[in-house]
């Protein structure tokens, strides 16, 4: 019988929530973070990857919903996997969005608060971050920033993403 179709392995598969996240930045090297209204602090932009969705889709997906920028983001910059807790396990996967341009950064517009979620957008300077996020999130954020530059390439089914 083949592995993929044995009803042993689909009888009970692992549940693990995938979050793709976008790291962007400003011409002076600011981080772009949005302010969820679920959270204490601000987070990376991002979200959930829908069943079956390419996590890279996923990050632009949730860039442009939660900020209004459209971005091509195929770099992975850091895998941030999460046990259990009081949620499903998580594995977070941070996308490098790159720079945008100072008028880029004036065009930023997070949707009215009932449908998004979010109480704002901002750019902050990466020295600030602890003050403004979680120390897991700053740490995941500061990780990502440590890796620019020494990206990994996203792969589905063996293929660079294009």
């Amino acid at each position: 019988m083949c592995p993929t179709r044995d009803p042993r392995l689909l009888a009970k598969l692992p549940a693990c929530r995938i979050g793709a996240l976008v790291l962007l930045r400003s011409q002076a090297g600011h981080v772009l973070l949005v302010d969820p209204d679920h959270l204490d602090g601000l987070v990376l932009p991002g979200g959930p990857v829908l069943p079956n969705e390419p996590p890279h889709l996923a990050a632009a997906r949730h860039l442009h919903a939660q900020t209004g920028l459209l971005r091509r983001v195929t770099q992975l910059l850091a895998v941030d996997f999460t046990p259990a807790d009081r949620y499903l396990e998580r594995l977070n996967l941070v996308f490098d969005g790159g720079a945008v341009t100072d008028r880029d950064t004036q065009r930023v517009t997070v949707p009215p608060r009932c449908g998004s979620g979010l109480h704002g957008a901002r750019f902050a300077d990466p020295a600030h971050l602890s003050a403004l996020m979680s120390p897991a999130q700053n740490a995941r954020v500061q990780q990502a920033l440590a890796n620019l530059g020494r990206a990994l390439p996203l792969l589905l089914h063996g293929q660079r993403a294009a």
